[in-house]
């Protein structure tokens, strides 16, 4: 009976285990990873740009941050397959 007693136990503690794994652990761990992927897109992003704008005076400029008090435009370093045609650059 003791015996019976104790792998009954086991089993419950098992399965609480179990419901704890699925219902909380695992979600928290797929939170975790879709937000690490998500900063590792923007990294990426950001690797593979340079920002584009003009200082007070009218000085065209290029750089690897964007500046702080100054519109800008990003740029791939990287170029698109294909050839792009823009007139308004």
């Amino acid at each position: 009976m003791k015996q019976w007693f104790w792998m009954v136990l086991l089993a419950v503690a098992a399965a609480a285990a179990a419901r704890w794994w699925y219902t909380v652990e695992m979600p928290r761990r797929a939170h975790e990873r879709e937000a690490a992927a998500e900063a590792a897109a923007i990294q990426a992003e950001r690797a593979d740009a340079l920002y584009r704008w003009r200082d007070d005076d009218g000085t065209l400029h290029v750089s690897d941050e964007p500046p702080k008090n100054h519109r800008y435009e990003r740029i791939r370093k990287t170029p698109k397959d294909g050839i792009e045609v823009d007139g308004t650059r």
